[in-house]
């Protein structure tokens, strides 16, 4: 197996923010150099997701990602599943492999899929952005993942896709961003009745940004990114 996009399909989740929806796990060469979470705030990195995304990364317990995606497609029609509760879209480093997110893109038709990336997508990205609005036009949700509220608006500002933000971990209300974006704090950070299968919000095209309170061992760090506004 090729060890580029070694990921792990969990058909019903265990984690109790997703709720028991479909849920996969990618290899942690997806994630882009340029998160600065990577060194340090990414509370994917701790604890039993933490052990699990090292075996993927591994790959034991991993599949191909032509296998992932058969599996994908035969979901039933209008299933809500997660992509990469760890991990990032395809492709190793910076860069998305438009061949591998395109073929993710056909196999989720008629099902709702979403995920979240930190892929670059400002500047010089434009291969980047237009895989990004492709995907988020044909149905599978990829929300665009900010380090601050003033990168959420620069984000916004592409117009390619919903956008998700960190912030600082006493941010429990509601706010906006400097150029008057809503940002509507995350409801299962805050509610233990609330999962990502009851709730939805990520899996929907939409104009308000949803924030996430630093949280996890590395609460410190994120909370730390999340307030260097840009």
């Amino acid at each position: 197996m090729t060890p580029r996009y070694r990921v792990h399909l969990a058909l019903r989740s265990r984690n109790a923010k997703t709720g028991p929806i479909p849920v996969s796990t990618t290899t942690a060469l997806t994630c882009p150099s340029s998160c600065p979470l990577l060194k340090g705030g990414c509370y994917a990195k701790a604890g039993p997701l933490g052990m699990h995304w090292q075996r993927v990364t591994n790959g034991d317990n991993a599949t191909t990602w032509q296998a992932f995606c058969q599996a994908i497609a035969a979901l039933p029609a209008g299933q809500l599943w997660r992509h990469n509760q760890a991990g990032d879209l395809p492709g190793i480093g910076d860069r998305i492999d438009q061949k591998a997110l395109s073929d993710l893109i056909d196999a989720n038709h008629n099902r709702r899929g979403f995920t979240y990336t930190h892929k670059p997508v400002l500047g010089r990205n434009a291969d980047n952005r237009a895989i990004i609005a492709r995907a988020n036009k044909e149905g599978f949700t990829i929300n665009l993942s900010a380090n601050d509220l003033g990168h959420a608006d620069r984000l916004a500002d592409l117009h390619i896709g919903p956008v998700v933000t960190v912030l600082p971990k006493d941010q429990t209300t509601n706010t906006v961003t400097p150029a008057g974006h809503k940002v509507v704090i995350c409801p299962a950070t805050q509610r233990d009745d609330v999962t990502c299968q009851s709730c939805g919000l990520c899996a929907r095209q939409r104009e308000c940004i949803v924030g996430f309170p630093a949280h996890g061992i590395s609460a410190r760090k994120a909370d730390a990114i999340a307030r260097a506004t840009s």
